[in-house]
């Protein structure tokens, strides 16, 4: 069985980083693309059919985690607890990117990957929805920063809230314009 590993949620200066982690069903499910070329919509549809026709994990790495071990190390850390989350030793894991995690598993990094493989295409959406919907939580309790709309990335918006208000628990401090603002 291939297994197909994505995350979402390097980029932000908020917020977790997730990744997912899908076997896809026999018979794969239509439609499966990358998440960023598919409306919101369309990733809730496709969503709810990769979770009740597929084998999926999720896992994630707390701001905590990525200001302690970097992005790259916390995203390692998010893949691996998704591909654990599905209880099952994969026969080969397919990586949307360039870089992989220290497996004992066979995997191979394909640059692009969430647009080429449908198993890739389904863990690429079921991680987006996954931390959007952390992030939609979030913005009630900090809704100056906007992060119903801009998921914790550094928008305008975001930023200029960032130096009103300084940065929240969520923030990433390792990350410069959060950590720039610390120096103040």
């Amino acid at each position: 069985m291939t297994v197909g590993v994505d995350e979402a949620g390097r980029g932000p200066l908020a917020g977790p980083v997730v990744a997912a982690a899908v076997i896809l069903c026999e018979g794969g499910i239509d439609g499966l693309d990358d998440s960023k070329k598919l409306t919101a919509k369309r990733r809730g549809e496709l969503e709810i059919l990769i979770k009740t026709r597929c084998r999926w994990g999720i896992g994630e790495a707390s701001v905590a985690e990525i200001d302690a071990v970097n992005i790259l190390q916390a995203t390692f850390l998010a893949m691996t607890r998704a591909v654990e989350a599905l209880g099952c030793d994969p026969h080969e894991i397919l990586v949307d990117g360039n870089r992989l995690p220290r497996w004992k598993y066979r995997a191979r990094a394909v640059i692009g990957g969430d647009a080429l493989h449908p198993c890739i295409s389904a863990a690429s959406i079921i991680a987006k929805e996954h931390r959007d919907r952390i992030m939609v939580a979030a913005a009630r309790d900090y809704p100056v920063f906007g992060w119903a709309t801009n998921m914790g990335y550094g928008t305008p918006e975001h930023l200029r809230a960032l130096r009103e208000h300084g940065p929240t628990p969520l923030h990433r401090a390792s990350f410069a314009p959060v950590a720039q603002l610390q120096l103040v």
